[in-house]
């Protein structure tokens, strides 16, 4: 799937430390402003515990995971909306995204000069919220411009409804709070609003980027954030971005476990942000697994059988005749596709079925 998340903040707040950490892409990271001018693109495997079983099963020739792609994106500073420093370069290159991901400098550090002279991860966020907000408000009252005849007129319904949706981006906008705290009513209200492309209304995950002695309980800066997005639904997740590049450079796995117990974590803050983001698109995984092949497939949540077909070839959609189903749970207890049709645990499932994560799939089709 094509969808991204976009790493987004402040220069120097760790963005492509995280990036490097992520994927194989080496971006630049340097001490200065705007290292990060285009934006790297990196194509990262999902960690699941679920496909590493089933290999450990069916024992199969090729396993393939899922993936995901992350941008790291410019170095925004104070008068981005305005085209300030590279502004208009690093809005439009976020408003491809879908999702972001917005790395807040948590940690202290008097060699790693601070765009704006000290450490305030809370002002920080205000920074870009305000720069993508007034881009955004930008946007609304352009379009309102154009449709608020429309909707006066009275012959076109949908201009009316998009007129009423603009009112209420704007109000929350010239309020200082972004396009995603507010709630539509219906999911045509929420097509007509995703045509608006406002960068305020992607899904948002914080980042705070600490030294490695707060890797595992935070500290007073990513308290200070976690109150300060409390309102907004935002997931935060607090990640030292060095020490996982100093992980990173391990060569063995217990290598790398012994180090993250030596700092009280479990797993890597790269694994849990790798999660997050998949989740943050609204991402999903069904399997379908045998001794030649074991992989995992993305779909957006929601997904019903025929459209998940097709992910694998578009002839499975258009033929689609219907779907097996077994449960993760209990293929992995049974041990065997055969052992669940003998159980009868295999669903048989029609064109209306939705699709839950960790189905394993096969599909019947005819064309």
């Amino acid at each position: 799937m094509a969808l991204q998340c976009g790493i987004v903040g402040l220069p120097n707040v760790g963005k492509s430390t995280l990036f490097n950490c992520l994927s194989n892409a080496k971006a630049q990271a340097a001490n200065f402003p705007f290292c990060t001018i285009e934006p790297n693109v990196g194509v990262i495997t999902v960690p699941d515990e679920r496909l590493n079983r089933l290999v450990e099963i069916d024992r199969p020739k090729r396993v393939v995971p899922t993936t995901i792609e992350i941008v790291d994106i410019a170095g925004l500073v104070k008068g981005a909306s305005k085209g300030e420093g590279l502004g208009n370069k690093f809005l439009a290159n976020i408003r491809e995204t879908d999702a972001i991901i917005h790395v807040l400098r948590c940690f202290e550090n008097g060699n790693i000069t601070h765009v704006d002279g000290s450490v305030d991860p809370v002002r920080d966020k205000g920074i870009i919220d305000t720069e993508l907000q007034l881009k955004d408000l930008e946007t609304v009252e352009n379009r309102l411009g154009k449709v608020q005849k429309q909707a006066q007129s009275g012959g076109d319904k949908n201009a009316k409804r998009l007129y009423e949706i603009l009112v209420r981006y704007k109000e929350a906008l010239e309020q200082g709070r972004s396009a995603r705290t507010v709630v539509l009513d219906n999911r045509e209200d929420e097509k007509l609003a995703a045509d608006l492309c406002l960068l305020t209304s992607k899904p948002v995950l914080y980042v705070c980027n600490v030294d490695e002695a707060s890797a595992a309980e935070g500290n007073a800066h990513t308290r200070a954030v976690a109150e300060a997005i409390r309102d907004e639904g935002a997931q935060m997740l607090v990640v030292a971005a060095a020490t996982e590049a100093d992980i990173a450079e391990l060569e063995s796995y217990e290598e790398r476990q012994m180090f993250l117990a030596d700092i009280g974590l479990t797993e890597s803050g790269v694994s849990r942000l790798i999660r997050a983001a998949y989740a943050l698109l609204d991402l999903e995984t069904y399997f379908t697994t045998g001794p030649d092949e074991t992989r995992a497939w993305t779909y957006v949540k929601g997904t019903k059988a025929p459209q998940a077909a097709g992910i694998i070839h578009t002839d499975f959609e258009r033929g689609f005749i219907r779907a097996e189903v077994i449960k993760y749970a209990d293929y992995v207890a049974l041990g065997s596709e055969k052992a669940c049709r003998e159980a009868g645990k295999i669903g048989i499932e029609g064109k209306e079925y939705v699709v839950q994560d960790g189905d394993i799939m096969h599909f019947l089709f005819n064309v």
